[in-house]
């Protein structure tokens, strides 16, 4: 069983954590976003992964340098240019040698979908291609999909104007697609899946789906990304995993509340860190307090600072004494 895993995209939203590394190598709890998302496949029976690369290849070849991840083989991908999602998946599949049925999946999607069922749903459909919906709030930032009752998907309507959706079920991210598939995308040049792939698939009858309440989440988002991290401190995903690296040092005085604390982090006296993530070999100096705010590794606050509503650090930033922060970014917008 195989998979294409697309992670060739730039993170513009999630900078400027995803200026010095890919999006899909930020930790979610103490492990790369990557190495969820295959161990997820794995556990479904997936043997390879192809990884879609384009924006900094070699970050994934350094992390996982034995072409392993999650017990699960991989073959890389790096696009010579960006190619948009359904360029990019015949790239990658092209490259691999892929002939047969596989996954594509959304590499920034954190989801416990039963790929398993998805397979045989697609099995017992026959179509080209069979993908997830999930429900969400506000459809309009989404593709969304209705079905009949036979699962066929009679519309792709990608981003629909807010209060327009006939649906609020849009498109997970998670595919099981048939090889000839492939044919329809044009080589070498971009091609959305979701803008054009899929709609030429409706119109063929060809194109089926199937609703899941199952948990899930685009962490391509700060707001996102915050919060797949805390869901797992809260038990959302199954047994709540600790968000303290047993190598952090806190001092007897410090204060951590539903937060998730890398490896080597130093937290000094007096200071509070509650609802954040705070990445490896990071410092909190004296009397600062983090209130939902991601600081990337290496990055350092100075004492008696406060940093809240999703201000962002950059990887090996450091913030002076004193400084306040409400939702602000190091290194500025301005600055990339």
């Amino acid at each position: 069983m195989l998979a294409v895993v697309l992670v060739g995209g730039f993170g513009t939203r999630l900078r400027p954590l995803t200026l010095t590394k890919p999006k899909q190598m930020l930790p979610v709890g103490q492990v790369p976003m990557l190495e969820r998302v295959v161990a997820k496949l794995g556990v479904a029976g997936v043997t390879q992964v192809v990884l879609s690369l384009g924006y900094q290849p070699d970050a994934f070849l350094e992390e996982f340098p034995t072409g392993t991840c999650a017990g699960v083989n991989m073959h890389y991908a790096v696009e010579p240019e960006p190619l948009d999602t359904a360029g990019a998946i015949r790239f990658a599949a092209q490259d691999a040698g892929i002939s047969e049925r596989f996954f594509a999946v959304n590499g920034d999607v954190l989801t416990d979908l039963d790929l398993r069922a998805l397979w045989a749903a697609h099995d017992a459909f026959g179509g080209e291609a069979t993908l997830a919906l999930t429900p969400v709030e506000d459809p309009s930032r989404y593709g969304v999909v209705p079905i009949d009752a036979d699962g066929r998907v009679e519309a792709f309507i990608e981003k629909p104007a807010a209060g327009t959706a006939s649906s609020n079920w849009i498109n997970s991210g998670t595919y099981v697609l048939e090889p000839a598939l492939l044919d329809r995308i044009p080589s070498g040049c971009r091609v959305s899946i979701e803008r054009e792939t899929f709609p030429a698939i409706v119109d063929a009858r060809s194109l089926f789906a199937v609703q899941s309440n199952a948990y899930w989440i685009d962490a391509g988002t700060p707001e996102a990304y915050l919060q797949a991290n805390l869901d797992l401190l809260d038990g959302l995903r199954g047994t709540s995993e600790a968000g303290l690296d047993p190598s952090a040092t806190l001092h007897s005085d410090a204060e951590v509340t539903r937060s998730v604390i890398g490896p080597g982090v130093r937290i000094e006296a007096g200071a509070q860190v509650q609802d954040s993530v705070v990445m490896a070999n990071s410092r909190i100096g004296a009397g600062s307090r983090i209130n939902r705010s991601i600081l990337g590794g290496g990055s350092s606050v100075g004492d008696s600072s406060e940093l809240s509503h999703l201000t962002i650090l950059g990887f090996n930033q450091a913030v002076p004494a004193h400084t306040h922060s409400v939702g602000e970014r190091f290194p500025p917008a301005e600055t990339w």
